[in-house]
């Protein structure tokens, strides 16, 4: 029997996965009327309602969320908080969209009041739409990543970011120096990574804007410093992809670029990932690189569609990603929406369970984070959401009808937004509730 003073315990639908649905026909366990025990910030157990209730104290609190569908909390695999003032911007393309909104409006993270004042907003937002983790890009200011982590510390959550890197082919009042750079990256390693629940990642922004020289330095503190994390994007925009070619042209091909760095292995991310060809996808599956999949960004800006079928050919790893500030949204659901349309237009099928799933455990898989977070499977850090679906009138009718949990998961993600997420638990701390 749970006696400990602190344990709680939560009764809802529960969902949790234990391998990639695409590839696995138990990939995961719906419990109907289930029972989530937590206690010193992770899960103890998970079941029915039926079989564990005995196992609790009879003082234990239980939170009634029957009705409601419990969830590991969504992982965001690229974002860009200081982009948060400007999402929505007009713009005919991702480098022109660069130099009239992005760089002007990421000036303003010199100042660090202003850098903690965006981080207050961007994390209570994550909150809000049922992100719990998210792997983030500041700016070229270190005070950015000081205010990020300060503020995410301060509300007990699991996140990752880094100052970006860029010296060259950017404004003067965004660059560093290959060298300074470098300096700034590894003090701030030493100072985040590791520290709470704050984890460090390696950022040059993408390769146009760094020098072969700031390349290298990059690539040496990813082969120093193998545990942290290492973002970048790569082959999002056709002309991006040309300019990589005329600025690299011994390079292959876009991803050859980092790959010759040595910026290709485990807790590498990178966003986009649209115009690889085949060479590059078993490259990315062999080296355990994973892709940040951003269809509303994608979308947004025309820069293609990602190809599931071909990615799922290679094994190579993969998790959702809003890619905030050109991405639309913030939430996971309603970038799921936008994935199962990219998925249709390139000719394959995006299943709920499978949007889910790159949500939540592929994420955590892609971050090397499973078994800490991704799952409700014992012993994970208590990072959990709580899904309604009767959150507005016309989910309420559907989801009122709804025969599966397939379809009940699908009426969520084409339907829902952050109305449906009810509460945020950060390792079993509730971080949001949502006002009626």
């Amino acid at each position: 029997m749970q006696t400990t003073s602190n344990v709680q315990a939560y009764r809802a639908g529960l969902l949790t996965f234990h391998a990639d649905p695409a590839f696995s026909e138990r990939a995961h366990s719906w419990y109907e009327d289930g029972l989530l025990i937590v206690a010193d910030g992770k899960i103890q157990a998970i079941g029915d309602w039926a079989t564990l209730r005995d196992t609790l104290s009879p003082d234990t609190p239980v939170t009634d969320y029957r009705g409601k569908i419990i969830s590991a909390g969504f992982i965001d695999a690229h974002i860009h908080y200081p982009q948060t003032d400007m999402i929505a911007s007009p713009a005919p393309g991702l480098l022109p969209w660069l130099e009239q909104y992005t760089f002007p409006t990421e000036r303003a993270f010199a100042d660090p009041a202003h850098a903690a004042s965006v981080a207050d907003f961007f994390l209570n937002e994550l909150m809000r739409v049922g992100t719990t983790t998210a792997l983030v890009y500041c700016t070229v200011h270190p005070q950015s990543v000081d205010a990020f982590f300060t503020a995410s510390e301060e509300r007990g959550l699991r996140m990752i970011a880094g100052k970006v890197m860029m010296d060259r082919n950017c404004p003067d009042f965004l660059s560093d120096t290959a060298e300074q750079g470098a300096r700034e990256t590894e003090e701030l390693i030493k100072r985040w990574h590791n520290h709470g629940r704050s984890q460090y990642a390696i950022t040059p922004r993408f390769a146009p804007t760094s020098t072969e020289a700031q390349m290298e330095l990059a690539g040496a503190l990813a082969r120093k410093y193998p545990d942290t994390y290492l973002q970048t994007h790569v082959s999002e925009n056709e002309d991006e992809c040309k300019w990589v070619q005329q600025l690299y042209p011994n390079a292959r091909s876009y991803l050859d670029v980092y790959d010759h760095y040595g910026m290709l292995r485990p807790r590498a991310v990178f966003g986009h990932c649209i115009w690889l060809d085949d060479q590059d996808r078993a490259r990315m599956a062999e080296t355990k690189s994973a892709a940040a999949v951003c269809p509303t960004s994608n979308l947004f800006l025309g820069s293609g569609l990602f190809d599931f079928e071909e990615a799922d050919k290679t094994g190579m790893l993969m998790a959702l990603a809003t890619d905030v500030g050109a991405g639309t949204s913030f939430s996971m659901l309603q970038t799921m929406n936008e994935a199962y349309k990219v998925a249709r237009l390139k000719g394959s099928y995006l299943p709920a369970l499978r949007m889910f799933y790159l949500s939540t455990l592929g994420a955590a898989r892609s971050l090397h984070l499973e078994g800490t977070i991704g799952s409700l499977a014992a012993g994970n850090e208590a990072d959990f959401i709580v899904l309604d679906p009767q959150a507005t009138p016309l989910l309420a009718r559907r989801t009122g009808r709804t025969e599966s949990l397939e379809e009940m998961l699908f009426a969520l993600a084409l339907l829902g937004d952050d109305r449906v997420i009810s509460a945020t638990y950060s390792a079993g701390k509730l971080v949001h509730k949502r006002e009626s």
